[in-house]
């Protein structure tokens, strides 16, 4: 796995945070020059850093190796509180309340088991947290993709 330093991972945040931006309006908004953030994106590209173009990072290239889902369930009320909890840990990618079994699902990542394990107990402390259930993410083999619903769509089909 490749080091990324301070600039590499910010141009990463300015990416995700405009997918459309240009090399001259990267280049001025992380005070660098355009060659610099050239050749920063390809060293990105090559670790295969950034999939779709920018819109998409892999967390694994970055070291986060461990993909686990998360079931919780939780005290009803302090559902909005668990809520805003797990909004302040920056290994939760995605929650969603749901229905059935637990009250909240959450995509989490950690750099191994021993760090994932810290998360999990940082979620169990929170007030309102009764109980949680893990699953670890063993391989993908079909990424978040929204391209055949919408060929379907623009086909005329709704259903």
């Amino acid at each position: 796995m490749a080091t990324f330093d301070a600039l590499e991972l910010r141009l990463v945040i300015a990416l995700l945070e405009d997918p459309r931006a240009q090399i001259g309006e990267l280049s001025a908004t992380l005070g660098v020059a355009r060659n610099t953030v050239q050749s920063r994106l390809k060293r990105l590209d090559r670790a295969g850093v950034l999939r779709a173009g920018g819109r998409e990072v892999d967390l694994a290239a970055l070291g986060y190796d461990v993909l686990a889902f998360i079931t919780i369930e939780v005290s009803h009320r302090e559902l909005d509180a668990v809520i805003a909890a797990l909004r302040q840990q920056e290994q939760v990618l995605e929650v969603h309340e749901i229905s059935g079994r637990g009250d909240i699902w959450c995509r989490v990542v950690a750099l191994d088991t021993h760090h994932l394990q810290s998360v999990l107990r940082s979620i169990l402390r929170m007030r309102g947290v009764i109980r949680t259930e893990t699953s670890l993410a063993l391989s993908e083999h079909i990424g978040y993709r929204a391209e055949p619903l919408l060929r379907h769509l623009a086909a005329g089909a709704r259903h």
